[in-house]
């Protein structure tokens, strides 16, 4: 696949009670802007929003933050970005951080971090983008979310394809590589070859 240039980051915009969960979001930035790579995420300044962020500006990487109107206060919109773009809704946000992004990256959050990244999933198992998607598995964070994706695919409603579609790892630079070897799965809904007209 094309090199990645841009990552979108899914983080809480808490920083939550352990402190590795901050320690991984400001290693996150600072990687993100050692290998060149633009971060792209919520645009918040707070929890391990504002860590990411911070850690990828102060490495003097590029940081492109994403924010509604109506949550430009209540999620105080960091000040300092190399760009803030202020949309109207969620739904925009989502999909101008995902036109933005080569790849998707999710840190430990809560229910807006869950959502956004069962968007792009659900996004990538509809043939809609073919980009990477992965878990920065902080301490054993998202156990329980790949406990349940199995439990999904035992029980029918995602096929193991699709399941593979999601990388974990607890290792940053590791899942990194991973990316940058990403091949998709077969889609699931592979387009049948145009049937020719009997001839005359």
């Amino acid at each position: 696949m094309p090199a990645i240039r841009s990552i979108c980051v899914f983080c809480g915009a808490s920083s939550g009670r352990d402190p590795a969960y901050a320690a991984a979001a400001a290693l996150t930035g600072e990687t993100l802007a050692r290998r060149g790579i633009r971060l792209v995420y919520g645009g918040g300044r707070l929890g391990l929003m504002g860590a990411v962020a911070d850690a990828a500006l102060a490495a003097g990487g590029a940081v492109v933050g994403v924010i509604p109107h109506g949550l430009v206060d209540r999620e105080l919109a960091h000040p300092s970005l190399t760009e803030l773009r202020v949309v109207d809704t969620l739904h925009e946000r989502k999909a101008e951080m995902a036109e933005l992004a080569d790849a998707f990256l999710a840190l430990p959050g809560g229910l807006g971090t869950l959502e956004e990244l069962a968007e792009v999933l659900s996004w990538a198992q509809l043939d809609l983008h073919a980009k990477p998607i992965g878990l920065l598995d902080v301490g054993g964070y998202f156990g329980a979310l790949g406990t349940f994706l199995d439990h999904a695919v035992a029980e029918g409603f995602v096929a193991e394809r699709h399941r593979r579609l999601l990388l974990r790892d607890e290792d940053l630079d590791r899942l990194l590589g991973r990316f940058d070897d990403w091949e998709p799965p077969a889609g699931r809904f592979a387009r049948p070859r145009p049937v020719e007209p009997p001839a005359s």
